[in-house]
């Protein structure tokens, strides 16, 4: 068995040999623990650093893509290099290594494929109170998108078995964290959540740059999160919502035009009609995108299938 740790860069030359020091080399039920780190297009020295501090690979963009593309290279990279079980976890040293066994063991035991380590969210003094609100709120959407039961889905400290790992295809760039929770759901993975620890702030947060970004980003995150996956129920509530207040608009009219005060509430029904017309093509979308997501699921098991012949084909 092999256990491959990756961890994402983007110009973490000072923090990274603070973090490296920490990973283990042994982990209970591998044979090997390997280490990887994703060279997302640093300008300072990252790679050599990552070299010199004994990491087994290194992968690098050419530039810049965002922590997104870096985790999914790095997936890509773990499995063609044998990993049985990736954990990933972040260059800032922000969760505590020692926890990497509580990751893998359900895995190892064969009672969950992704394992999402769960911070103790309200004790970290470091994230402010509108942080915190964010992390609790994706969570919430994440629960109610994947039909998962986890405290924690912003939570990047992670472990994937080597089928999950092949399932993941992130389509957001900001972020993988709440789109992997929502993929495993809707293939009905077994995700489990352990607690572990986090350790002090070694340097500010590279995704929240400022508090009015990150609500802006995180809304936008969720927003897609159910266009993606509930296209249904997002469609299909906005257009309900919008066909239902069109209804009550004439409902009015009607009242006021067989009491013999409809001459004054023209108004109503352009507005009812408009909204019923509205709501009608919202619901039509509905069952376009919900078609469309049936049409993406296929994809992704072709894609699965083609990935996995692939990495068997190179491994054997």
């Amino acid at each position: 068995m092999k256990l491959i740790i990756q961890i994402p860069c983007y110009n973490e030359a000072e923090a990274l040999p603070v973090t490296l020091a920490a990973l283990p080399r042994a982990v209970e039920g591998f044979d090997t623990v390997e280490w990887l780190v994703i060279d997302d297009g640093s300008t300072d020295g990252t790679a050599e650093v990552a070299r010199a501090h004994g990491v087994d690979h290194v992968v690098r963009h050419p530039h810049n893509q965002g922590l997104a593309r870096g985790f999914m290279t790095g997936l890509d990279a773990c499995l063609a290099r044998g990993a049985d079980v990736i954990v990933n976890t972040d260059a800032d040293n922000q969760y505590n290594a020692d926890d990497i066994p509580l990751l893998t063991a359900p895995i190892l035991a064969g009672t969950a494929e992704i394992v999402i380590g769960a911070r103790p969210i309200a004790a970290i003094e470091h994230f402010s109170p509108a942080k915190k609100f964010l992390q609790r709120l994706g969570s919430r959407v994440v629960r109610m998108a994947s039909k998962s039961n986890v405290p924690d889905a912003p939570s990047g400290f992670r472990a994937w078995s080597r089928q999950a790992a092949q399932w993941m295809m992130v389509f957001n760039d900001y972020t993988y964290t709440l789109e992997t929770i929502i993929q495993a759901g809707q293939r009905n993975m077994a995700v489990a959540s352990v607690p572990i620890r986090v350790n002090g702030e070694l340097r500010p947060s590279r995704l929240v740059k400022s508090i009015p970004s990150y609500i802006r980003r995180s809304i936008v995150t969720i927003i897609r999160i159910f266009v993606i996956y509930r296209p249904f129920r997002f469609f299909g509530t906005i257009g309900l919502l919008l066909f239902g207040t069109g209804c009550l608009l004439g409902l009015r009219f009607l009242y006021y035009y067989l009491s013999g005060d409809g001459d004054g509430h023209l108004q109503s029904v352009i507005l009812a009609g408009a909204l019923l017309t509205i709501g009608f093509q919202s619901i039509l979308i509905a069952f376009v995108a919900d078609l469309q997501a049936a049409n993406r699921k296929l994809l992704e098991e072709i894609r699965f299938r083609a990935r996995q012949t692939t990495l068997d084909r190179d491994q054997s």
